[in-house]
């Protein structure tokens, strides 16, 4: 269903945490924008500025490689500044209180690290633009590594182990998906029972399935009869429902709505950019 006002989704989404066993997050760029780390999408995002460039014309391209690292120094100040949000700091919280093993992004902006998750429990499905790696060797390389060389004739530098590119650690158009990444962010999903996806327009696949996935498998589980849900006393709710007020930002009206699944228990919320179809 889609919660009728602001207020009572927020409740709900309050009860839904407090109830919740293993809890799942999987966030966006909208999570980040009050950060000032601009989504991609939206008017004046990222791609309405800059055609994105698929990598494999990264590869192929010298040209489109020192571009590509042309458009990131000059992001290097905004991505330098931000520091984590109301958000980021919620689902940090809620982190530190047990319930969120870890937590899925599409995010590179290394925000949730910074917010108090620890480095191995942010599932990075797009990678991580704070430093730089070899498309052939895997070598990482810090960012001032790669500015110090471009800064001096503007080249894009190869590896010097291997001699092949090197490119921020993010996964580019065309770009296989992180195969590990996408397993662990598979295993959770299927052994959530409350997904809540933030910030994001869920347009992309197969990262969008993911939400798709943690219902269809609690509803097995539902059926099975393998989940019950605890009663929590009312603190536990307070608890639940004030990390919510932190979220509420998130909760714009005019940019968001908010779905609730239903069934014997409540498996999956929503917030998203855009439209989504439980």
């Amino acid at each position: 269903m889609i919660a009728s006002d602001l207020q009572s989704g927020i409740e709900r989404l309050g009860d839904m945490i407090a109830e919740a066993r293993t809890i799942v997050p999987f966030t966006g760029a909208g999570i980040s924008t009050e950060c000032g780390i601009p989504d991609f999408r939206s008017p004046g995002g990222i791609w309405t500025r800059n055609r994105p460039i698929p990598f494999d014309e990264f590869v192929a391209s010298q040209s489109a490689r020192d571009e590509s690292w042309r458009r990131r120094f000059a992001m290097e100040e905004v991505f330098a500044a931000a520091k984590p949000g109301r958000g980021h700091r919620a689902l940090a919280s809620l982190y530190r209180a047990g319930k969120v093993p870890a937590v899925i992004t599409q995010n590179i902006d290394n925000l949730h690290q910074a917010s108090g998750f620890a480095p191995e429990h942010v599932i990075e499905l797009h990678g991580n633009t704070t430093y730089a790696r070899c498309i052939g060797c895997g070598q990482d390389y810090p960012l001032d590594w790669v500015k110090r060389r471009f800064d001096g004739d503007g080249i894009a530098p190869n590896c010097t182990a291997c001699d092949a590119p090197v490119k921020t650690a993010t996964i580019s158009f065309g770009q296989m998906m992180p195969d590990e990444e996408m397993q662990r962010a598979t295993a959770l999903s299927q052994a959530c029972d409350l997904f809540i996806a933030i910030g994001s327009s869920l347009v992309v696949w197969p990262a969008a399935g993911f939400p798709m996935m943690a219902s269809d498998h609690q509803s097995r589980a539902d059926r099975a009869g393998r989940h019950r849900r605890p009663r929590h006393p009312p603190r536990h709710r307070r608890d639940a429902r004030a990390l919510c007020r932190q979220l509420r930002h998130q909760f714009d009206s005019r940019l968001c709505k908010l779905f609730i699944g239903s069934g014997e228990s409540l498996f999956c919320l929503c917030v998203s950019t855009g439209s989504v179809i439980f």
